[in-house]
């Protein structure tokens, strides 16, 4: 992984928020890549359950004051950023007082899923990508983990499909378990058509579910990891007939080699 530009956008990632299947591999992927000799920029949400004091979190003042506009409504862009100083690992945390300011980070103390999840996934993708370019760092490889990042492959390859940046770059989607039961906002498909991007790129959104969101994805990557022991079973078939690599499922302690050779041979090969 020598000098090779890695991108990690994940919706979770421990040290920040508690440990499970995603949060744990969205971290040890990129520390794997980064004691490899790889380059690595992490990006998560910055919810509002994440102790800022604890963790050291401070706002770039050169990132931040962009508004990006999710369904006709001007969003401001702040971006914070902390270090895990035993990794020597930056992370940078899109947020916003409106979508990431509530002390949780999917849904309400009942469990029930915030209306308005759909929005913080588009306002997400749109914020990684465009501190991306004001970074004006090039990703060989773009790697997603969790579903709130995974709205990140169809705007890459539709909304910024004439941004030179990632002209070359090479977009993976990890497929974990399901991760929520019932629909985001029914509106949804409307809400990124209101960004030009065309029906039929966004069929999968007719219900927009957890495995509707990862067909999406799926269809914008360049290649696929199977990052948990069970995926539903229609993602398991949807993969099947999908032409591009799929790496089957390498459990979390053994998953290093497969993940740098998956990258070297199958992603940038």
């Amino acid at each position: 992984m020598t000098d090779k530009k890695v991108l990690f956008v994940a919706s979770e990632m421990i040290p920040y928020l508690p440990e499970n299947e995603v949060s744990s591999l969205a971290y040890e992927n990129p520390r794997m890549v980064n004691d490899r000799g790889g380059q690595i920029r992490i990006f998560m949400p910055r919810f509002g359950n994440i102790n800022e004091r604890r963790h050291q979190l401070h706002e770039v003042i050169r990132l931040s004051g962009m508004n990006l506009v999710i369904n006709d409504m001007d969003m401001p862009l702040i971006i914070k950023v902390a270090s895990i100083p035993k990794e020597r690992i930056q992370v940078y945390f899109i947020d916003n007082e409106e979508y990431f300011k509530r002390k949780a980070t999917f849904s309400d103390e009942d469990g029930n899923l915030f209306p308005d999840n759909d929005e913080r996934a588009i306002f997400f993708a749109k914020g990684v990508v465009e501190t991306v370019k004001k970074l004006n760092w090039s990703p060989d490889i773009i790697h997603v983990h969790g579903w709130m990042a995974s709205m990140l492959p169809l705007y890459l390859k539709k909304y910024y499909a004439d941004e030179p940046l990632f002209a070359d770059s090479k977009i993976v989607t990890s497929v974990y378990n399901k991760d929520f039961e019932g629909t985001l906002d029914m509106q949804m498909m409307e809400k990124v058509k209101f960004d030009g991007i065309a029906e039929e790129d966004v069929k999968a959104l007719e219900t927009p579910d957890y495995s509707g969101i990862l067909k999406v994805a799926i269809d914008n990557s360049d290649a696929v990891v199977i990052a948990a022991e069970k995926i539903p079973s229609d993602l398991e078939e949807y993969l099947k007939s999908a032409d591009k690599p799929v790496l089957p499922y390498v459990s979390i302690y053994e998953f290093e080699d497969a993940y740098e050779q998956f990258y070297e041979t199958q992603v940038l090969g």
